[in-house]
C-alpha cells in the first residue's frame, strides 16, 4: 500500500507563494506517475499537474506558468511550487500516485493512491 502525506499548505495573500510537499512511503517517485489535484466546493476536483516516471509533465491550463511540479527521488518527495497565487487557487490540494503504465497523462486516468490533502487559502 502506498502512503502519501502532503504538507506546506497555508494562508497567503494574493501574489504570494507556497511550496507543497508530498512525502511518499517507499521508493516510488522513480517508477510511479505522480500528480497534484485540487478540490473546491464549487468546481469539484481539478487536475493541477502530472509528472510521469519519465519526468514528462502535463499542467492544467489555469497553471499558466505559475506552478511547477517537481520531485526529489532521493527523498521520495513530490513538490508543487506555486507562485503568483490568486484567490481562485483557494482549495484543498491532494497528491496522487499510481504505477506508470504509459497513459497517466490521459484525461480519464484514475489514480489509486491519494494523500489526505493540505489546505491552501489565498486572500485578496
Amino acid at each position: 500500500q502506498v502512503r502519501l502525506v502532503e504538507s506546506g499548505g497555508g494562508s497567503v495573500q494574493s501574489g504570494g507563494s507556497l511550496r507543497l510537499s508530498c512525502k511518499a512511503s517507499g521508493d516510488i517517485t522513480r517508477s510511479y506517475c505522480m500528480a497534484w489535484f485540487r478540490r473546491t466546493p464549487g468546481k469539484g476536483r481539478e487536475k493541477v499537474a502530472i509528472m510521469a516516471s519519465d519526468d514528462t509533465i502535463t499542467n492544467a491550463k489555469f497553471v499558466n506558468g505559475r506552478f511547477t511540479i517537481s520531485k526529489d527521488t532521493a527523498l521520495n518527495t513530490l513538490y508543487l511550487q506555486m507562485n503568483n497565487l490568486i484567490p481562485e487557487d483557494t482549495a484543498m490540494y491532494y497528491c496522487a500516485a499510481d504505477t506508470d503504465g504509459g497513459w497517466c497523462h490521459e484525461a480519464n486516468f484514475e489514480f489509486r493512491f491519494w494523500g489526505q490533502g493540505t489546505q491552501v487559502t489565498v486572500s485578496s
